[in-house]
């Protein structure tokens, strides 16, 4: 079986529907919203973020709560001071919203990192030695590359959600008797598409497998839920969350995490450090401490459960129901652009969250998302987003020269105005060309002469 790449023709094209933004349902604030930025042209115009896939912006909340810890800011664990007291208090009670968040279970633990990526390396350093893993080859870099070696199977992710599940069957068949790890995407980092974790799950509880979700770009989309999906691990990160201060976390089950070599050693990791003369005796604490050595981020992990608090008061109703209606717009005005091919795994039916990449005929991917920033004022992705063999091979299948491809992805900081831009500048674009002269610099287009100014605070 073969992934896919959906031409525009196989879409029927329709009009983009007349969306108003005071038609989009009200969903929490974001800090930038009203940001200007230069253009090539000598203009200013409000800057479109349509990279929300790569770092979302941050919640205007998220930004009042850290401003609101920082004249506390002290150290945490063991402090006598009441700044002591009060981080410390705040680190603890974040890892409460943050396991609320993801519907884990009591007895789970939620050990802080600074991403999902720290966190899918944590978990594969705690993993017990002859332990198998099977992941699918289309994984984003940080759920693919921490599962290397002779025990681990990747799958060749097969055209259909039906399928997948059949693929992983066979795979764990195939798999020696003992500990398992499987290890799932919920939502493709370069598509979009949601994939189906709970049948997946099923299947590998048959096998007596664990699951650990790669959750970071299903999160700020979807509510997670450990117990319902039936998951044994989720990793989450917080700059794909709306709280862009260097948190991330791990959260599941105990057993192997409060046995394994902690991931870090230095303080904070340990119970008591005794001099033996020729060696010294380390007691560790259990997790989550013993994978948190050194001073944590209290800061990033305040702004975490702020924005976790934040989306799940405004209700994820919203949330869906703002992306929903402005993806629904994108993708309809897009499958009207001559040359318009959307990548996709499963088939342009499958239900995603708001990420679509695609290529135009005769465009090249990187030089798009120049003329869309210097000439537009639109910030998209240009590449193969961290998931090189599931981009290639779609792109492959396609019979496109270019190993890259443009991701637009939305979130709460996308408004009507952002679509309706972006589908005007790609149909300028595709009819008339660039509009300014650009050339290769460092690898990337760039334009010729670039007038536009940074910001005073940036060095020249």
């Amino acid at each position: 079986m073969s992934l896919a790449v959906i031409p525009a023709q196989t879409t029927p094209a329709v009009t983009a529907p007349a969306v108003t933004t005071a038609a989009v349902p009200v969903v929490p604030a974001v800090v930038g919203a009203h940001t200007t930025v230069p253009l090539v042209t000598g203009e200013r115009v409000t800057y479109a973020n349509l990279d929300h896939g790569a770092s979302a912006p941050c919640l205007a909340a998220v930004r009042d709560a850290v401003d609101e810890l920082l004249p506390y800011y002290a150290s945490v664990h063991r402090g006598a001071g009441f700044a002591s007291q009060v981080c410390t208090k705040v680190y603890e009670q974040a890892r409460e919203v943050v396991r609320k968040f993801v519907g884990a279970h009591a007895t789970d633990v939620v050990v802080f990192t600074r991403n999902s990526t720290d966190a899918l390396n944590l978990l594969a350093r705690s993993v017990p030695r002859g332990a198998s893993v099977v992941t699918f080859d289309t994984d984003h870099h940080a759920a693919l590359l921490p599962w290397r070696g002779p025990r681990v199977t990747r799958i060749a992710t097969p055209e259909t959600p039906q399928g997948a599940v059949r693929a992983l069957e066979d795979a764990l068949k195939q798999t020696p008797e003992g500990a398992r790890l499987v290890v799932l995407t919920g939502a493709s980092n370069v598509t979009g598409e949601l994939w189906p974790v709970r049948e997946l799950a099923a299947v590998a509880r048959r096998f007596g497998a664990r699951i650990a979700l790669d959750a970071a770009q299903l999160a700020p989309h979807r509510p997670v839920d450990i117990q319902a999906l039936d998951v044994d691990y989720v990793v989450l990160s917080a700059h794909k969350l709306y709280a862009p201060y260097g948190s991330g976390a791990l959260v599941g089950r105990a057993d192997w995490l409060h046995v394994a070599e902690p991931y870090l050693v230095g303080g904070g990791a340990t119970k008591h450090v005794v001099d033996w003369g020729d060696h010294l005796g380390v007691g560790w604490a259990p997790a989550p401490e013993r994978h948190e050595a050194g001073s944590p981020n209290v800061v990033g992990v305040h702004a975490f459960a702020s924005a976790c608090q934040t989306i799940t008061q405004h209700g994820w109703d919203a949330v869906i129901a703002h992306e929903t209606e402005l993806f629904t717009r994108l993708r309809a005005g897009l499958n009207t652009i001559p040359g318009f091919r959307e990548l996709s795994i499963f088939g342009a039916a499958q239900e995603r969250v708001g990420v679509v990449s695609f290529t135009l005929d005769g465009q090249d991917p990187g030089l798009v998302a120049a003329v869309l920033s210097a000439e537009h004022g639109i910030g998209v992705r240009d590449g193969a987003f961290c998931a090189h063999i599931a981009t290639r091979r779609l792109l492959g299948q396609a019979g496109s020269d270019t190993d890259r491809a443009v991701r637009i992805s939305l979130g709460l900081g996308t408004t009507a105005e952002h679509i309706d831009r972006v589908l005007a500048a790609l149909r300028e674009l595709v009819a008339h060309g660039p509009g300014w002269k650009y050339q290769i610099v460092d690898g990337r287009w760039a334009p010729v002469n670039d007038p536009r100014p940074l910001p005073p605070f940036v060095a020249s």
